[in-house]
């Protein structure tokens, strides 16, 4: 594992950026069901990746917007067969596994969707000029996916490497690999890269 998180660090980053001041910290699915070592869908660095999704949240003017992955008990089309992989999962929106785990923060904006990307209408709602600053779980899924929704919209995107976890380490890493091929619609940067300036 360690080895993993070393090479975390040593990939090119392409250079650091700049925080713009109209920039939107983006948290996504901090939820218990992610971070539970007992959950199936536990995600590697939870904690490491909440860490500096702390710090960057005091390096913003305005508060995150958080969202949640929770389950449609619809289960429309394919949905069912998800469910069907993954049976401990199916519990209904109220369960306290779709809770937020986000330490000190406060979540003054969370946005629920059912679905793996959480771009949609709401935060298309943000001015197109607004750069978007994506953390949270898992890399390899959500953050992808919203990540490929926001620049297909135009968006300026942010993905900061180390304020996301994945289901494993290694999909960590392919994750950030495959959003690195994407400058520069997307941007990969560190916590400290992204604080220092």
């Amino acid at each position: 594992m360690a080895e993993s998180r070393a090479s975390i660090l040593q990939l090119d980053l392409g250079g650091s950026t700049v925080i713009p001041a109209d920039a939107q910290l983006i948290a996504i699915d901090m939820q218990r069901v992610f971070r539970d070592p007992d959950s199936v869908w536990c995600c590697t660095g939870f904690d490491a990746a909440l860490r500096n999704i702390e710090r960057l949240a005091t390096a913003v003017s305005t508060p995150p917007i958080f969202t949640r992955f929770v389950r449609d008990p619809a289960e429309v089309g394919t949905w069912r067969e998800y469910y069907d992989r993954w049976p401990t999962t199916r519990l209904p929106p109220d369960n306290p596994a779709w809770e937020l785990e986000i330490g000190s923060l406060t979540a003054s904006d969370t946005l629920d969707a059912p679905t793996f990307s959480k771009w949609g209408n709401e935060l298309a709602r943000l001015p197109i000029t607004t750069p978007l600053i994506l953390t949270g779980v898992a890399t390899d899924c959500c953050v992808l996916g919203t990540a490929l929704g926001a620049i297909d919209a135009g968006r300026k995107v942010i993905v900061v490497t180390d304020a996301c976890a994945g289901g494993t380490d290694d999909a960590h890493i392919k994750a950030l690999e495959l959003l690195g091929l994407l400058d520069p619609l997307i941007t990969l940067v560190t916590t400290d890269e992204l604080l220092a300036q």
